[in-house]
């Protein structure tokens, strides 16, 4: 069964209703793509679950049915791969090459941690090489707050990672090759504003390990999966879910990313976002995968489905994969 919150004061959809907001979808510019749920670590806030013993993988056919679909998606501009840790998909690099050759921005969400695994050795090469833009996790810039989350000897690995990835010129000033940072809270509070938090990490960062990176982005925990389940521990669901509810804004409301984001699952199938696919919640209400359409745009007329956990991306800055929302 889904994890997901129960009940809720006030559903999101009688809030957009409150609020007059109408949320109809935009031409798709991002498509995201979920390349599995194996991972190296099991952090305690996925949203996915993922894990070590994980054995959902995107096949090969899939892979070649997005390139087969964005060869012919002029509007998609980015292809933002995701996981687990999408490098230890045995076709991510093919998926890479694909669409950098046919002009797609590529983003790859990276743990950090993998870039050490077996295997895994000239993946930062890769990278680098292929020019596709690093966003990685770092939920906090001190040792205790990162290991509280994703677990022993991940923040000296985390560290060190970033290290040699600002030797190939990533987050260096000049060198078009992007390293963003990810922080989400590390406990049922949302996030600190984004601007002053990342100056924290270029100072606390630059000063004790030399890293330099582009942008930090800020990231609300959505009530569902794991966190949920943490939530439940404590007997914190329904503190959390009113502090998202309370924080709810509008402007943040009309940024969602599931406006312009189309979510695939490792099996093909369609989402609106992320979070969605997690519940498995599907795109317009309907089951559909990437064989059920002729092209990408045809998603542009489907309704967006919400639910309560949207409160999570709409409350205070709001929160996105790209970070704030205002």
């Amino acid at each position: 069964m889904n994890a997901v919150l129960k009940s809720a004061p006030a559903p999101f959809v009688e809030t957009l209703r409150k609020h007059r907001l109408t949320l109809p979808r935009l031409p798709l510019e991002i498509l995201q793509v979920n390349v599995g749920k194996l991972c190296d670590l099991a952090c305690h806030h996925c949203h996915v679950e993922a894990g070590p013993k994980r054995t959902e993988i995107m096949q090969a056919v899939t892979v070649a049915r997005i390139r087969e679909l964005l060869a012919n998606a002029p509007g998609v501009h980015t292809v933002d791969l995701t996981g687990g840790a999408p490098e230890m998909n045995p076709h991510f690099r093919e998926l890479v090459r694909g669409a950098r050759a046919l002009g797609k921005t590529v983003i790859d969400r990276c743990n950090l941690t993998v870039l050490y695994r077996p295997e895994q050795e000239e993946t930062a090469t890769f990278l680098a090489a292929q020019r596709v833009k690093i966003v990685a996790s770092l939920p906090c810039y001190t040792k205790d707050n990162v290991e509280k989350q994703r677990g022993l000897h991940v923040f000296d690995a985390s560290i060190q990672a970033l290290q040699w990835l600002n030797t190939f010129g990533y987050g260096q000033e000049g060198s078009g090759l992007e390293l963003d940072l990810v922080y989400n809270p590390v406990g049922a509070f949302l996030p600190p504003p984004q601007k002053k938090l990342e100056a924290d990490y270029r100072h606390e960062l630059g000063e004790h390990f030399g890293i330099v990176f582009n942008r930090l982005f800020t990231i609300t925990n959505m009530p569902i999966k794991r966190f949920l389940h943490e939530l439940e521990r404590e007997g914190r669901c329904g503190q959390y879910m009113q502090t998202l509810i309370d924080a709810f804004n509008p402007a943040a409301a009309l940024n969602v990313m599931c406006r312009n984001l189309l979510s695939v699952g490792w099996d093909g199938q369609l989402y609106d976002c992320d979070f969605n696919q997690a519940l498995e919640l599907p795109l317009g209400g309907r089951r559909r995968t990437l064989w059920d359409i002729e092209t990408l745009a045809e998603i542009e007329r489907e309704p967006i489905a919400f639910a309560d956990h949207c409160y999570g991306c709409t409350a205070g800055a709001g929160s996105s994969c790209g970070g704030a929302l205002t």
